[in-house]
């Protein structure tokens, strides 16, 4: 069946210029569970998108390759390849066109490096507002006890 799906899988578009190649990714198609009737006993419609990530070493690079590995491990397969699985539509086509944006989005945030926090000192106003607040609380506290005689 993935023969017959080849004509329907696109690129993958990661933005930045990185495009993945249809001819990496390969879909399967299965009956999907739940409800549905008749539909879901007779008609494969769960979409199932593998991408090569070996082949894709040189849209992604070594560190992206190594990136997506880490942060997708649970995703990949036996062959390692990254896989993807949609079955909410009743539809084949609805179904590829979903696993096709989550496998984008899934790559787009696993390429995405986190930026390093800039260490920055509070304000005056802050700091101000903050011991004023000390003080405030302070002299609650020293409100409730009894009185010195």
């Amino acid at each position: 069946m993935a023969a017959a799906a080849m004509s329907t899988l696109r690129d993958l578009d990661l933005g930045r210029g990185r495009v993945v190649p249809a001819r990496l990714l390969s879909a399967r198609f299965t009956r999907a569970g739940g409800p549905g009737g008749q539909n879901v006993n007779k008609v494969a419609t769960r979409a199932e998108l593998l991408l090569d990530l070996e082949g894709a070493a040189g849209v992604l690079g070594a560190r992206g390759l190594a990136r997506v590995r880490a942060r997708l491990a649970t995703r990949l397969d036996a062959e390692g390849r990254l896989r993807v699985v949609a079955s909410q539509s009743r539809q084949r086509s609805r179904n590829l066109e979903t696993a096709h944006q989550r496998m984008e989005t899934l790559l787009r945030e696993a390429l995405a490096v986190a930026r390093t926090r800039r260490e920055t000192r509070p304000t005056r106003a802050s700091r101000e507002r903050r011991l004023a607040s000390k003080r405030g609380r302070a002299e609650t506290k020293r409100l409730r006890r009894p009185p010195e005689d």
